[in-house]
């Protein structure tokens, strides 16, 4: 277990809000006369910046989708199993929402972006071989 104490906790934790020390330290309860030089002496602290790092990890993981993920959702687009909620005029300026499915362009989008993936598409052509370049060193004006 990292060996930090409560208040010292407390700034890591409001550090992890908006990465300002400063701002940290007084939430922490830290003097606002030196929570400048509190928080920044606070961050050089090895126990504290590897449980600051830890969490980091942590939010990382949970708020960032991986490869396999997206992967996931775009394949459920392209076969249409995804469906997304639009507003339908139904009279006299009411609307209600309604579950549609995808449209064809957003399903063909997820495709594209699958195929790229995998390479499926080509654009760029590879021409190998030599091309034999001169340099002269005297030009001749006319």
């Amino acid at each position: 277990m990292i060996a930090v104490n409560r208040k010292q906790k407390k700034f890591a934790d409001e550090y992890l809000i908006d990465c300002n020390a400063t701002q940290a330290a007084i939430r922490a309860g830290y003097s606002p006369k030196t929570a400048k030089q509190v928080g920044q002496r606070l961050l050089t602290n090895v126990d504290l910046s590897t449980y600051i790092e830890q969490q980091l990890e942590q939010i990382h993981n949970e708020k960032t989708a991986d490869a396999q993920e997206v992967l996931e959702y775009l394949t459920a687009v392209m076969r249409g199993e995804h469906t997304e909620q639009a507003l339908r005029l139904v009279g006299e300026g009411i609307q209600t929402i309604d579950t549609m499915e995808v449209s064809a362009k957003d399903r063909l989008k997820a495709a594209e972006l699958i195929g790229k993936r995998y390479g499926m598409f080509k654009d760029n052509v590879n021409v190998a071989g030599s091309i034999p370049v001169v340099i002269a060193d005297d030009l001749e004006t006319d």
